[in-house]
């Protein structure tokens, strides 16, 4: 019986860490920035670890599509991103997917 409660306090422990790891993370990628890229690197987006649009660069020979090229930048930015961040989190939780933190 005792055996249990201390697996059941360990599983706690472990829980309660891996959730403060990943609030640390989710702060420290708040503070960090991802690039995304579109039409060979004609355009350009910048955002942050929380999906914050930064910035957007359009090169003037970017073309008509501009509005299209920046979409498609910023979502490539916002894919680097959350792939660094499930990464991250994959690694703080020992490898366990925890696919609703995102």
């Amino acid at each position: 019986m005792f055996e249990n409660l201390a697996a059941m306090a360990s599983a706690i422990k472990q829980a309660k860490e891996i959730k403060n790891n990943v609030k640390r993370i989710r702060e420290d990628m708040a503070n960090s920035s991802f690039e995304g890229f579109a039409n060979d690197n004609k355009t350009k987006a910048t955002v942050s670890g929380d999906l914050r649009v930064i910035s957007i660069a359009i090169s003037p020979d970017a073309g008509s599509a501009a509005g299209e090229l920046a979409a498609a930048a910023v979502n490539a930015a916002m894919d680097n991103a959350k792939s660094t961040l499930q990464q991250r989190i994959r690694e703080a939780a020992g490898g366990l997917d925890l696919p609703d933190l995102f």
